[in-house]
């Protein structure tokens, strides 16, 4: 199993894909939930997740203009957990670096909160270009964010892959004309990723390698 042309440039998501935040977001969700008077335990949180928290949102019949308020809770609840990378993602992307590839990082997280986990991690300069949800305007899987990494990449779609663990982060990519590749992450994600059909289906990210095993 091997890329089937040239691929110059690889884009990741970040949450479930390189980072496992599963559970440290699971915790700021209940507890966001519980200061809205709601109650959501881990079960409901999997049948009604969505990478679009306002998609989780309107299921928990929070109003849109608490939305904002909402927001500040998640993100205050967060920070009291550390997360750590999924096991393979260090190893995979200086693996990548060192063989020449180029690499984006495209996630719905906010700005603030993933940089400070890339440097953390010691990881933000491994990336040549680094999109949150502040940018586009418009989430997954509208493709706007990854045309704007192709354009500051300046990097043609048909040389491109996007590896993610949401199907929504499949439909963006084959909306955008790059390569989707999907990966089971910690998520609860795993039925409707196999039922969005990526090109590759990664069980384990360090199986990317494979893919790449020659120099672009």
């Amino acid at each position: 199993m091997r890329f089937e042309r040239p691929m110059h440039t690889i884009l990741f998501d970040w949450d479930g894909t390189l980072l496992d935040s599963y559970h440290a977001g699971t915790e700021a969700y209940q507890r966001m939930f519980a200061a809205f008077g709601k109650s959501c335990d881990e079960n409901r949180l999997q049948r009604i997740y969505s990478p679009n928290w306002h998609r989780v949102y309107k299921k928990m019949g929070i109003r849109k203009k608490d939305w904002p308020r909402a927001d500040r809770l998640w993100r205050k609840f967060y920070r009291a957990h550390s997360p750590e990378l999924v096991p393979a993602a260090r190893g995979v992307l200086q693996t990548l670096h060192l063989r020449g590839y180029r690499l984006g990082l495209i996630t719905s997280g906010n700005r603030s909160r993933v940089l400070r986990e890339l440097k953390r991690f010691r990881l933000d300069k491994l990336f040549q270009v680094k999109l949150f949800c502040e940018h586009g305007g418009r989430k997954k899987p509208d493709p706007a964010v990854l045309h704007l990494a192709l354009r500051r990449l300046r990097a043609a779609p048909s040389e491109c892959a996007y590896v993610g663990d949401t199907p929504d982060d499949i439909k963006m990519a084959r909306r955008a004309g790059v390569l989707p590749v999907a990966v089971l992450g910690p998520y609860p994600t795993h039925q409707a990723l196999r039922r969005s059909k990526p090109r590759f289906l990664l069980r384990d990210l360090s199986e990317i390698i494979a893919l790449t095993n020659r120099r672009p």
